[in-house]
Parts: structure tokens; sequence; C-alpha cells
């Protein structure tokens, strides 16, 4: 199955997405909804300790703790950004929840290779060592649902999902569960959809999580697919003036006092002499 999107209003952008996800075949586009730069969104608590993300950090009604911790995207705790994307992963939640199935399978999702499509396992995912290859190209999409008998919680240790296309990131995967999500020294592709708790120690994941309760992540890598918020940047050096040759002092490749290309002056900078 292949999943395609355009442009999403940023109230219902991510829930639009993931309806489409299981009616329409195309591989999604790069979109500007605000859920798609998360890495990490909780509802009551996001705790990071030794943790690396990579994308933006969201707690809608709860703390943000982080420990020794790196976070490369905007951080939102609270705020309309965080409420909004919140909201929108809830409705995102439910639609995807919805959906029927293509085929149910087991729990134990080692050694498995499949198609593009939806999959279902009726109650818990438990899965110890071993891969789930996806056999397709960056332009399908797996969606998973766990416990979609009403319970069930996706456990994954040293457990290992690829694709066959030898893509990592692409906005085409996805978990969601009935209840919560733990991921212990795994290498794990997708966004899951946490219907309780995500837990990820250790071990790396390319996409996003995403819970209606806390996210805890020690140890472990979380990088976002697709487009990243970058945290603000400092101003430039600004010089005083323009120089002769009639830029705008202190930006790059500009004539500014910043770019090593040129000598500043006072007034402004002058080009070097060729």
């Amino acid at each position: 199955m292949k999943l395609r999107t355009s442009s999403f209003l940023a109230c219902a952008g991510f829930a639009t997405l993931l309806a489409a996800a299981v009616t329409v075949y195309a591989k999604p586009k790069s979109v500007t909804d605000p859920i798609q730069s998360f890495a990490v969104l909780g509802g009551s608590a996001v705790t990071l300790t030794n943790a690396a993300v990579i994308g933006d950090v969201g707690v809608d009604h709860g703390p943000l703790t982080q420990t020794t911790s790196t976070i490369s995207g905007q951080v939102h705790v609270g705020d309309s950004v965080a409420q909004q994307a919140y909201t929108d992963f809830l409705a995102a939640y439910v639609a995807l929840g919805s959906q029927s199935c293509d085929q149910v399978i087991g729990g134990n999702l080692a050694g498995l290779f499949l198609t593009p499509g939806v999959y279902c396992v009726d109650a818990a995912s438990t899965t110890t060592g071993g891969t789930l290859t996806l056999v397709g190209s960056s332009t399908d999409t797996w969606i998973f649902k766990i416990g979609t008998s009403g319970t069930g919680a996706l456990t994954g240790t040293n457990f290992t999902v690829v694709m066959t296309s030898g893509e990592t990131c692409n906005n085409n995967v996805y978990w969601w569960t009935a209840q919560a999500a733990t991921l212990t020294d795994s290498v794990f592709i997708g966004s899951i959809l946490a219907g309780a708790d995500l837990t990820v120690t250790r071990g790396s994941l390319a996409g996003q999580v995403l819970a209606i309760g806390a996210v805890t992540l020690t140890g472990a890598r979380v990088s976002v697919c697709g487009n990243v918020s970058p945290p603000a940047k400092p101003k430039a050096n600004e010089g005083v003036g323009n120089g002769v040759d009639g830029n705008t002092p202190g930006h790059a490749h500009n004539g500014g006092n910043d770019d090593p290309a040129f000598s500043p002056g006072n007034p402004g900078a002058k080009n070097k002499k060729r």
C-alpha cells in the first residue's frame, strides 16, 4: 500500500495524513503541518536521560525533564503549538485505530518479510531478537496496529526493522498501539502512536514517538523524518554601515564582518583585491 498526501492545515494535517494512508496509495510528500516536525510528543510528561533527539519535542499538559540530553529542534511545553500538535495526534490516533486490517498476524514479528499493507495483531506484540523486513520501496507504506481486540502493547527487545529499499526514514511506516509501547536496544523505523506510555531505552528510532501518556527516552536516539525546525540562532556580529562594496554588513557572503573572504572596515567592509 502506498500513501499520497498534499498540503495540510495545521489543525488537522496529521490526522488527514494517517486517514489517507489507509485509503490512498502513494508516498507522502514533505508537509508543513506542525506535528510532522515533532520527534517526541507526550501528553502527561516527557523525560529525556542521556538521549539525543533530532526534531522538535513537545508536552501537552505535563513537565519536560532533561538530563544530559540534546535536542536539535524546538521545545514546546504546554504552549499553543504543543497543545495543537497533541490535539492533531489524538485525532490521528482515532482515525488510524478505526481502519480495517489487510491481514492479521501473530505478535512475534521476528523473521517476517512483509509487503506494504495494514497488519493487525489482536493482542500484544512481543519480539525479542530478530529482524522484521519491510519488502518494498520508499514510495510504499506499512501500517501496524497492535491490540486491535482492545488491549495490547508493543514490546521490542534487540529488535530490528529494516527496509529492502535501504531507506530508513520516509514517513511511511506507522505503528498504532492500544496500550503502551516499549523498545529496548532496538533499531526501529516508523512513527509510533501509543495509547498509553511510550519508553525507548538505548537503541535508535528513525521516525516519531507520540504518546497519549508519557514519553521516556533513556540513552536512545530518535530522529524525525522530514523537516526539522532549527533552534533560534544568534544574530551575526554586524558592522556599522555599508562598505564601499555596497553590501549590508555583518552577514556571511555579503561583505560583512563575519565573512572571511572580506576584511572588515569601519564603517562596513571592503572587498579584498583580486
